[in-house]
Order: C-alpha cells, then structure tokens, then sequence
C-alpha cells in the first residue's frame, strides 16, 4: 500500500479500490476453498475523505458548456452533453438500436457496471440531441468520432475540452468523469431529493452521491439561511 501511495502517488481513494478488489479476490478464494485463509483480511486501507476530489461545474459553467455543444457543428458534441449522466464507457458504447420506447416515453437502453441493464428516460432535449447525431443512420452507434467510427473514451475527452475552450465562461480542465459529476451536483442544487439522484445516477451507496455533493461549498444551501429566515417570520 505504502508503494502505491509514495512511490505511484495513488490518491487514498484509488488505492482503497484496489485494495478493495484484491480482497475480494481473496475472499472469493477462501469461499471456494481454494485458499484456507486470506492474506489480504488484515492489510490495512488508506482512510478516504468523505469529499470527492473531483469538483464539478458550477451551474454558469455547466450552461457555457452546453451552449457551446449546441452552436458546435459537430451534432456529436451536443448529444454527448446530453444530460443523463452517463458514464463515458456507456455513452460511447450506447448503439441506435438501444433506442426505443417504455410507456409511451423515450428511453435509451444503458449497459452499465456489473453489465447491470437499465432503461433511461430521454427528455425532449435529450432525444432531439440524439435525432440530430444519428441523421438517417438507422445501425451502429451513436456518438461518431471525426473518422466516421464509435467515439472512444479519448476521443470524448479531446471533443469536451475543445468545447470548454470555445465557451464564454472560463471553466476547469475538464473531463468526462468531471461531466458526470456536474450533472449529479446540479440535480441536487436543483432541490432533486438525494434518494432520486441516487438512482438516476446508479449508485449503489448513497454515500457516494452525498461524496458528491459535499464537493462543491454551495453556502447558499446552508441550513442557517433557512433557521434565520424561520426566526424573522417567527419574530
């Protein structure tokens, strides 16, 4: 561990994962009896701060980036900002054929971690982004590269960080991971109840949604704005 964290400079939470995977490895070993114990069980992990390194865009920033997506030539580059949260491995592996339709809504057909299945629903802003990507193409996937072939995940990082150079607003070094984490951060600035972010996002633990929203120092959100604002009335 002391390797990865000084020699690799791994981040505590990287590590943690790793960790995590080699134990359960091990674990797996033991259940099958192919080991009689585990030499990971006593290994101790870095503690993990309960904030998320990764801070995502604030709502202006977020607004420039998409404006920027929709005066772009390229149709790929809106309907990759589509606001669904997707990871980048699942949009760029989302195909025209995992497009259809659930109760009468839009959805698309998303392969997520743990080849988990899922149906997200499309808002109008969305499917349209899609429409406009896609054309006439009635196969093969959705998001195109420059070459005429699936966007790959280096391909979508290069295409987001043209585009936050081409916005009016000043914005980080983005990412699509940072992408993600913005579209979850502005669900609950937007008053979206922690529970419902949580499954759209597709977290397994809603401590990692509140890692989430703990990343950003949104004051505005402070509870004592609202115990001074009960005090007036009361008063």
């Amino acid at each position: 561990m002391r390797w990865l964290q000084e020699v690799r400079r791994f981040r505590a939470s990287t590590v943690s994962r790793r960790l995590s995977v080699v134990a359960g490895f091990h674990r797996t070993c033991v259940i099958d009896g192919i080991l009689e114990h585990s030499p990971a069980d006593h290994v101790r992990r870095p503690n993990v701060p309960p904030q998320s390194p990764t801070l995502g865009s604030s709502h202006p920033q977020f607004e420039a980036l998409l404006s920027a997506a929709r005066a772009s030539a390229d149709p790929n580059d809106f309907a990759m900002l589509g606001l669904l949260g997707l990871r980048i491995f699942e949009a760029t592996s989302a195909d025209i054929d995992d497009l259809g339709e659930e109760h009468g809504r839009r959805v698309l057909r998303v392969i997520g971690e743990g080849n988990r299945i899922v149906l997200m629903p499309l808002p109008p802003a969305v499917g349209g982004a899609i429409d406009h990507a896609t054309c006439d193409r009635t196969s093969g996937p959705i998001l195109l590269n420059t070459r005429g072939t699936r966007m790959g995940r280096h391909a979508a990082t290069r295409r987001l960080r043209r585009l936050a150079a081409q916005s009016v607003v000043r914005l980080p070094r983005t990412h699509p991971h940072m992408l993600r984490h913005t579209v979850v951060t502005t669900m609950l600035d937007a008053g979206v109840d922690l529970r419902d972010v949580q499954i759209a996002a597709r977290h397994a633990d809603p401590r990692t949604t509140m890692r989430y929203d703990r990343a950003r120092s949104n004051r505005d959100r402070h509870p004592d704005h609202i115990l001074a604002a009960y005090m007036a009335c009361g008063t």
